[in-house]
């Protein structure tokens, strides 16, 4: 074949320079046609839409065209022009053909029929190639680039936070254990405990789940950062909003209180909505089609509303009145209750009709850096709950007086000797400081129209499955 510069996809489908010879690679899609003339769809992932191949059955051969089946990897060069056919502008004549790979139809599992999204998730490897999850990675790359763009242009650095821990930000402890030692004979003292002396690290380590504790360090020096890597969960969820392996925004912000830290919140989130609608459109059009009527409508009704403010006290009592008017939920309801996503979407889709940004939790339900309001009962949390996803961002004012925070940690069964290094910032120089986490996988879903969180992560991690 002759050695021509190959033109992406998405590239062919946008030029008017018909009568010029093209290269183009990719997989087919499909192959249908005629005795005299065949039709190929061939797509390289650079875009959701397809180049039509015409080729010319007499000059290729049936023989030649016969491998040319559904997932096949072919090299094409060919004249670019005007097309003939409805839903495209451009189309290939060919004039030379590569057959790179072939996909025997009787094997390949991805033919040209409907898939159920479980089914796909058992071949993970292959799945990116069909439409939708094509379009899913695509969007997921541009939500990463929105994230940064909207911290670097605002001033914020990018700080990265360690993945292996020794503390346990949340006081769950549900973590992943990270060890040398052979577990077939751990050694073990006097009481019975794990000895971690001979271990790598000289004591208990984990994957993290957060690294918000390590991020108000770098904030109380560089006075706004974030954080954007993966996060690691050992909850037993077998559920379609969890994952044991997800990535975390966070953004820590000396000097911010907790107004500030909800405007940015919400600032952030519909930046990076309004990214994906002028940089993904082409997808997420597809995904409206395919999967979601009400996702472009959606999209835009979040970017048009502010976003309520509401105190957690003001949500159980809309909560119980609902309640007493003959609406139902399955989780209990009352004061100092966490809130399912049953009740958090109520407020949003049955009573506002808009995101909520629900404040002022109680301190028992809520993690121990948080800072206490003046009442001695509440902390200045803030959850955003969107439609259909309930939570999609978590986060507070931190607690910068030492007493409190110490004394809360210990209240809370947090150690001090796994947290010195955290309580010292508020030894040497406090100041008031805010920010939040938001799962990536959840604005991901929210942007998509998804339903199951593990289809938005190219290899998803849950209970019994750590396949691919």
């Amino acid at each position: 074949m002759e050695a021509i510069k190959r033109t992406k996809i998405v590239d062919v489908l946008k030029s008017k320079a018909f009568g010029t010879t093209v290269n183009v690679k990719g997989w087919v899609r499909t192959r249908r046609g005629s005795k005299q003339v065949n039709f190929i769809a061939l797509n390289d992932g650079s875009t959701i839409h397809n180049v039509q191949i015409v080729v010319d059955v007499d000059t290729w051969g049936e023989e030649f065209l016969k491998p040319i089946t559904t997932g096949a990897c072919i090299n094409v060069n060919g004249t670019l022009v005007e097309s003939q056919g409805q839903g495209q502008d451009a189309e290939i004549q060919a004039k030379e053909i590569q057959i790179y790979g072939t996909a025997d139809p009787a094997t390949y599992p991805l033919q040209k029929k409907g898939h159920s999204f479980e089914f796909l998730r058992e071949i993970a490897h292959l799945r990116p190639r069909t439409n939708t999850f094509g379009a899913i990675f695509r969007i997921r790359h541009h939500m990463a680039i929105a994230i940064h763009t909207f911290f670097h242009d605002r001033g914020f650095f990018y700080f990265h936070t360690p993945v292996i821990t020794a503390s346990d930000c949340e006081g769950a402890g549900q973590m992943f254990q990270v060890t040398t030692m052979n577990l077939y004979d751990l050694k073990k003292d006097e009481k019975g405990s794990i000895d971690y002396t001979n271990d790598f690290f000289g004591k208990q380590a984990s994957l993290t789940v957060s690294g918000q504790l390590e991020g108000e360090l770098a904030a109380m020096a560089l006075g706004a950062i974030y954080t954007f890597g993966p996060t690691f969960r050992a909850e037993n969820s077998n559920t379609p909003r969890h994952l044991a392996e997800f990535w975390m925004v966070e953004p820590e912000v000396a000097f911010n209180e907790i107004a500030e830290n909800m405007q940015l919140a919400e600032d952030f989130i519909k930046y990076c909505i309004q990214w994906a609608l002028n940089n993904c459109l082409d997808d997420i059009r597809f995904l409206n089609n395919m999967i979601d009527k009400e996702l472009i409508e959606r999209l835009n009704f979040v970017l048009k509303q502010d976003f309520i403010r509401l105190s957690y006290t003001e949500g159980i009592k809309i909560l119980e009145e609902a309640v007493a008017n003959g609406h139902t939920f399955e989780f209990p309801l009352f004061w100092g209750a966490d809130l399912a996503s049953e009740h958090e979407r109520y407020l949003v889709e049955n009573h506002f009709k808009c995101p909520v940004i629900l404040t002022d939790y109680p301190k028992e339900i809520k993690s121990f850096y948080m800072k206490q309001n003046d009442d001695g009962k509440t902390v200045r949390a803030m959850d955003v709950l969107f439609p259909k996803i309930g939570e999609i961002i978590g986060g507070s004012q931190r607690e910068e007086d030492y007493d409190k925070l110490s004394a809360h940690a210990k209240e809370m069964g947090v150690p001090t000797k796994d947290i010195w290094w955290y309580l010292d910032t508020r030894r040497f120089g406090t100041a008031p400081h805010a920010g939040f986490g938001l799962g990536f996988e959840r604005l991901l879903l929210f942007v998509t129209g998804m339903t199951n969180i593990r289809d938005v992560i190219p290899f998803p991690r849950t209970p019994n499955n750590c396949e691919f």
